[in-house]
């Protein structure tokens, strides 16, 4: 009868640790999402509105990464590094207010540059800052390149490539060598 309840017991203990080790879980999981979306505004992700001044979209999204001149406005860019396939663009007109905000790495921005006409200044007020750059002295072309989520589905890397003088030669967009489990392996 002991070993019956020994039994009992222990089924019934797991099965509370289970609950206990679920509800703590799921509590942890919720602060730590509650943590984490407290904290989009730091990542330039902020709730920010066409009309509203420039200190208060400062005072929301934090300091720029970049600040760039377009004509009498100006763009406050907000780069969050390789990994997270986002910079946003705070586009602030001549009185001081915001005009638009928008995540710039993207296909229909990226075909805003211009093969033979844009230069590095362009791509800059186009697309921010790039995520690498390298140099291919074979063909004398200088890449940057932005790791980017193309159409929401795709993890793409484009590379904008720049002649001597500056000005851009080719666009190149392939997978993301970041985030391709095949990369670097051979393929048969």
């Amino acid at each position: 009868m002991e070993a019956g309840y020994l039994l009992i017991r222990h089924f019934l203990l797991e099965k509370m640790m289970k609950r206990y080790f679920h509800v703590m879980a799921t509590g942890l999981f919720g602060a730590a999402l509650a943590v984490s979306l407290s904290s989009c505004a730091s990542w330039g992700v902020g709730t920010i509105h066409p009309g509203e001044p420039e200190d208060q979209v400062r005072a929301e999204l934090g300091t720029p990464t970049n600040v760039y001149q377009d004509g009498d406005q100006h763009l406050l860019e907000y780069s969050r590094g390789r990994m997270t396939q986002a910079t946003h663009m705070a586009r602030i007109g001549a009185d001081g207010k915001l005009v638009s905000y928008e995540q710039v790495l993207t296909v229909q921005k990226f075909a805003e540059i211009k093969v033979g006409e844009a230069d590095k200044a362009a791509v800059l007020r186009i697309v921010g800052q790039p995520h690498e750059k390298d140099y291919y002295p074979r063909t004398e072309l200088e890449a940057w390149s932005y790791g980017f989520k193309e159409s929401g589905a795709w993890d793409s890397f484009m590379s904008v490539y720049f002649d001597k003088g500056g000005i851009v030669r080719k666009l190149e967009n392939g997978p993301d060598p970041l985030r391709d489990p095949s990369f670097g392996r051979r393929h048969r």
